[in-house]
Parts: structure tokens; C-alpha cells; sequence
């Protein structure tokens, strides 16, 4: 299902995640808050099949400075608790490679709350946006905004804004084909798109930062 890699890298099967979290200070009770997905035709967004929800993390986790706009107890409470969606991420992930922008984070998250799900593999569009965007910041709404994308991810998510799942997947999805054509002149294999921006899935195997990293936001 998910390419191979003498293949246009446009021909893969490629779905671009976010997740809103309570936080890295909760280390390994971090919750899962918010979810999107976002499959990518021929390279670009497929929104009438994306995919986002709320999730109900089973616990009370108050106002908190951090957290993106709306996710409050309130409106959690009234989520789908994480054994509901399961089955819907698994058919969306399974098999394909998962995008997303500095994936490491979504990946270890996603991976120890649901450890069955297994994505083909791991691209991740800020590995590509240092060695190839031009601007100094590498956060996702500075890229977004430098690159001229933000009224077309407006656009394609009306009802969300910037730092909430679907907004931010959007985001990643319209960057991706953005960074390739600045890097290749001619649409690049699957192969080649996976030697510049692949990471391992194994989160004990990830490559070690030599510098902090960019606030993502």
C-alpha cells in the first residue's frame, strides 16, 4: 500500500498528522487532546477525507497556559475516549507513511498510546524545511506564512486556526509538496524524498540533537 520507492513520491500513500497533547512536563502520562489526519492525493491535501476529533483524556486537566485554544474540560468531556477512535486511526495509518512536522514528537505520542498501529514509515517535513526552506525560523506557522501558504490553509480548514489539530495538519500538508519542488526541479521518487527526510520509527532509535530544538510554533 504505501509505494515503492522507485516510485513518484506523489504516488505514495502518505497521510499527514498533528496531535494536541497536555504537555511533555506529564512525561509518560502526556494525554492525547486532539487528532487530524490528512491524506495526501497526488501530493496534496484530500480534505474530504481527512479526519479530526477530540479525544477525552479521563481526567481533569484544567487551564493551562500551553494548551491550544478550546481544548478545556468542558468541551473533553464530551470527546470520545481513546478506545473509541482506535479503529479509525488504525485504518487511516496502518501501512502508510505518516508526515508530520517534527514527527518525532507526534510519533512518540501517537506510538505509546496506541503501540499496534504501525505506519510504513516516518517523513518528516522539518528535516526537510532546514536544509531547504530559506527563512530562519523553522516553525510551522512562520514556514507557512513565509512560503505564502497561510490563506490556502485557511482556506481548507475554515473551522480551525493555527496551533489546533486540523489547522496545523493542513499546514504540513500544503508545506510538504511546497518544500519538495523547492528542493527537486523534477518531481522526486519516493526513494529519494525518504533518504532527506525519513526517520527511523523506532523512538529509541532517533537521530540525537546537536542543538535545541525550534519551537515548532
Amino acid at each position: 500500500m504505501s509505494g515503492s520507492p522507485s516510485d513518484p513520491w506523489t504516488t505514495a500513500s502518505l497521510v499527514v498528522i498533528d496531535l494536541e497533547g497536555t504537555g511533555a512536563q506529564d512525561r509518560d502520562d502526556e494525554a492525547i487532546l486532539e487528532i487530524a489526519l490528512v491524506p495526501l492525493v497526488a501530493g496534496l491535501p484530500d480534505m474530504p477525507t481527512s479526519y479530526t476529533t477530540l479525544i477525552n483524556p479521563g481526567r481533569p486537566i484544567g487551564a493551562r497556559p500551553w494548551l491550544s485554544p478550546g481544548l478545556t474540560d468542558a468541551t473533553l468531556r464530551r470527546a470520545p475516549a481513546l478506545a473509541d477512535i482506535e479503529r479509525h486511526l488504525a485504518d487511516r495509518i496502518n501501512a502508510r507513511y505518516l508526515v508530520g512536522h517534527n514527527i518525532t514528537v507526534d510519533w512518540r505520542l501517537l506510538h505509546r498510546q496506541f503501540p499496534a498501529i504501525r505506519p510504513a514509515g516516518l517523513i518528516d517535513t522539518l528535516r526537510l524545511a532546514r536544509a531547504h526552506a530559506t527563512g530562519r525560523s523553522r516553525a510551522l506557522t512562520a514556514l507557512v506564512h513565509e512560503l505564502g501558504l497561510t490563506g490556502r490553509v485557511n482556506a481548507a480548514a475554515p473551522d480551525s486556526q493555527p496551533h489546533r489539530a486540523l489547522w496545523d495538519t493542513t499546514a504540513t500538508a500544503l508545506l510538504l509538496p511546497e518544500l519538495v519542488t523547492r528542493r527537486w526541479p523534477t518531481a522526486p521518487t519516493l526513494g529519494e524524498l525518504l533518504a532527506e527526510a525519513a526517520l527511523p520509527l523506532n523512538p529509541e532509535k532517533q537521530p540525537t540533537a546537536t542543538a535545541p530544538q525550534p519551537a515548532l510554533f
